[in-house]
């Protein structure tokens, strides 16, 4: 039925739209994890936030300090010597290590104001300067510095994930062209032959052999290479950009809806229990009254 066929390559189309954004994703956290992005945005932000981009004032005693970077040994007076970099920095941990870089006397709030006005960076200068006239004590002074840092990682993160998913967009497109994930194609394929997608509906999790066997029974992968240039390849191109646009939602939404999917092609009246139920109400509409009863 028609109803039937729309479902079943809407199971096809997500099984292999969630299946491609979780390849996706494993490649972008092993990217990641790799070219260690998290702690080198981390680093690039704070230093940016401190314009100390050559890492030689500020940045290098926030990164020197034992709260921010435990496991460093506080000797590094440059970006290459530093041995480890965090992935996450505290907010609170980081007001401590930044008034402890700045303070001439750890520990005394009258003595750091004059620390502050020696700070050379007028930017940091006036915006430091401008949190400690709020403050009435250390603490407060500490919990300023850190909500100004919580602000600046917001925008740094919105950043990242904006890169982020650049990288996943390429990769995406990358993953489609090398296994010809057509969009196009696959729609067609799965429209004119509908048991294709049918096996497909409890493939949800983790990629196993089970899973990627079922995403290669899908019409996808390359007949002939190299392809020719000519309006079908543009139309090729084409369902590769539809397929990596699809992974900019992630692999958890199409897997939910996926399984959305499935319950929704396992609901319904079996045919049995629909006959029965017609049988009991025939039976109930053909009962004579009883006599005397009333009208």
């Amino acid at each position: 039925m028609f109803g039937s066929t729309v479902l079943e390559v809407a199971i096809g189309l997500t099984f292999c739209y969630g299946t491609v954004a979780m390849i996706v994703t494993m490649l972008q956290e092993a990217l990641a994890s790799a070219f260690r992005l998290r702690a080198n945005t981390l680093l690039g932000g704070i230093k940016s936030m401190l314009n100390d981009p050559n890492f030689s004032a500020l940045a290098q005693a926030v990164y020197a300090h034992p709260l921010v970077n435990p496991y460093g040994d506080g000797a590094a007076r440059n970006q290459r010597d530093l041995k480890s970099k965090p992935s996450y920095i505290e907010p609170a941990h980081f007001a401590i290590a930044l008034v402890d870089g700045i303070a001439k006397v750890p520990g005394n709030f009258a003595a750091l104001a004059p620390a502050i006005d020696a700070v050379p960076d007028p930017q940091v200068r006036r915006a430091l300067q401008g949190l400690y006239q709020r403050a009435h004590d250390l603490h407060e002074f500490q919990v300023g510095v850190a909500g100004w840092f919580d602000n600046a990682m917001d925008r740094l993160s919105g950043a990242y994930k904006r890169q982020q998913l650049l990288i996943s967009l390429l990769l995406s497109f990358l993953l489609a062209m090398l296994l010809n994930i057509d969009s196009i194609h696959l729609f067609r394929t799965l429209w004119q032959h509908p048991a294709l997608a049918a096996k497909i509906g409890g493939a949800v999790g983790t990629v196993d052999q089970a899973v990627i066997d079922q995403l290669f029974a899908l019409p996808i992968g390359w007949t002939s290479f190299p392809p020719h240039l000519d309006s079908t390849f543009l139309l090729q191109v084409a369902g590769w950009m539809i397929t990596a646009a699809t992974t900019l939602f992630g692999a958890p939404f199409w897997f939910d809806l996926l399984q959305r999917a499935v319950q929704m092609r396992g609901t319904g009246t079996r045919p049995e229990e629909k006959r029965a139920a017609v049988r009991i109400e025939g039976a109930v509409t053909a009962r004579p009254e009883p006599a005397g009863a009333p009208a």
